[in-house]
């Protein structure tokens, strides 16, 4: 009996109860200039964009500001209205109250569907500090907010987010703006192989094959930023990393091949003409 193919054209990525075609979720920090940041926008493909709530005058809508950019309209996942879903970020913040404090003040600009809560712990690794991050979290679930927390790639972190009702949880490859790649495969396939929720690869990929190597992985989509921004083409690597992030969707949907020790020659040798 045949197994029914997966069509990768009707394969969302669905959060909280909202469907995404695009699995790539791109920043809109460190380029040179608002005309650049859209140039990367558009050509990732990307449907969700972040912006640090803490780093950007959201009530400036003036011509050429990046809020008037993020709000412009156009046809965006759900059809005719602002082109990008936002996911605002509590980027900058050290403790749960801080984070709190900030999404409250993004929900009530009407900017907070879904949030990414982001609280640091340490200045020069930007690793998260898990204990607020889980505090806030379950503040921020308890007000109605859909969290997508940054969180370490460590299993038990991940389900305790899960737990307290987080719509995802965000694990990071390496550390924020390192660019090193997925540091520990192993980590991220035992949370995706324990999450309910979708897993989304958040910091540290640095180039196209990281994000392939992510999306192989089984995880639902990947979030970056400065990988694009700090590239020396920053539209070009746009373009490289929306068609990584679809391939590697692809190969896992495929199912690779199984490694083996030992050669396995690709002609059957049965059958050969003596």
């Amino acid at each position: 009996m045949l197994e029914a193919k997966i069509d990768p054209a009707s394969d969302p990525l669905a959060i909280a109860g909202r469907s995404f075609r695009s699995r790539l979720i791109v920043g809109t920090g460190k380029y040179k200039s608002v005309a650049e940041t859209e140039e990367a926008l558009v050509r990732s493909g990307a449907e969700i964009v972040t912006v640090a709530l803490r780093r950007v005058d959201l009530n400036d809508r003036s011509s050429g500001s990046l809020m008037a950019l993020l709000l412009r309209s156009g046809e965006g996942s759900s059809g005719k209205g602002p082109r990008w879903t936002l996911l605002p970020n509590t980027a900058g913040c050290f403790t749960a109250d801080e984070a709190v404090r900030t999404l409250r003040l993004a929900r009530e600009l009407g900017i907070a569907d879904l949030v990414k809560l982001e609280v640091i712990g340490d200045k020069e690794t930007l690793y998260p500090d898990n204990e607020e991050t889980l505090v806030a979290a379950k503040v921020l679930v308890a007000e109605g907010f859909n969290v997508l927390p940054y969180c370490i790639d460590d299993p038990i972190v991940c389900r305790k987010l899960e737990d307290v009702g987080c719509a995802a949880v965000m694990p990071l490859a390496a550390p924020i703006g390192s660019g090193l790649g997925i540091r520990n495969p192993h980590n991220l396939a035992i949370i995706l192989e324990r999450a309910r929720v979708p897993v989304i690869v958040d910091a540290g990929v640095g180039t196209a094959s990281d994000a392939a190597v992510a999306m192989e992985l089984g995880c639902q989509g990947v979030l970056m930023n400065t990988a694009i921004a700090h590239a020396r083409d920053p539209g070009l690597m746009a373009d490289a990393m929306r068609e990584a992030v679809s391939a590697g969707r692809k190969a896992f949907l495929a199912g690779r091949m199984p490694k083996s020790r030992y050669a396995n020659a690709s002609s059957p040798s049965r059958g050969l003409i003596e």
